[in-house]
């Protein structure tokens, strides 16, 4: 994936007066308790409200099997949402983390149902991998959830050190993953 829209375009930080570069992101929503649908829409609202985020594509909603989770857990909703942005990956982590607190997420058992996930998968080119965050994500190259849905909104999506979104696909079990026709996320 390349930065966003160019990796020359710049943003003034109206704090102090340096420039920023604009990167697009990748970042995968998910629910499986309660309203789904609304806390995916409240999800993205969240994004697009804020500061130095702009929504720029959400894929359709997709309802998928649960992966790594208990028996008992419910299927999710899941949608993929580009973005362009300056802030920094960690404070964009701890926006992420911030919306699904908002929305009543647990932190618990691996794999557990929950009532919203965001999570970064890619931040332009950008590779890291420290105590609080790994880019790109370390197993969206596995996940039809995430995959299918990325490629509906980028079809020339990349995952830095996988390969292309379009051809990673193939590698993966997508049986489980079924676009919800009746369920759409809007600005």
């Amino acid at each position: 994936m390349t930065e966003s829209p160019t990796p020359y375009v710049l943003d003034a930080d109206t704090m102090t007066g340096g420039m920023r570069p604009i990167r697009q992101a990748v970042l995968a929503i998910g629910s499986n308790l309660g309203d789904r649908a609304g806390r995916l829409q409240g999800a993205v609202s969240a994004l697009e409200d804020t500061p130095e985020v702009t929504v720029v594509a959400i894929s359709s909603v997709y309802e998928t099997e649960p992966v790594g989770a208990p028996e008992e857990s419910g299927k999710f909703l899941n949608a993929v949402v580009l973005i362009d942005t300056t802030l920094t990956v960690h404070t964009l982590l701890d926006r992420a983390l911030a919306i699904e607190d908002a929305f009543g997420r647990e932190r618990g058992e691996p794999g557990a149902p929950r009532t919203l996930d965001v999570d970064i998968i890619v931040v332009g080119d950008r590779i890291a991998d420290d105590d609080q965050l790994t880019l790109p994500h370390p197993r969206a190259h596995e996940r039809g959830f995430v995959l299918v849905p990325w490629l509906e909104v980028d079809p020339e999506g990349e995952i830095p050190g996988h390969g292309f979104v379009a051809d990673l696909i193939g590698d993966v079990d997508t049986s489980g993953v079924a676009k919800r026709e009746d369920v759409e996320i809007i600005l």
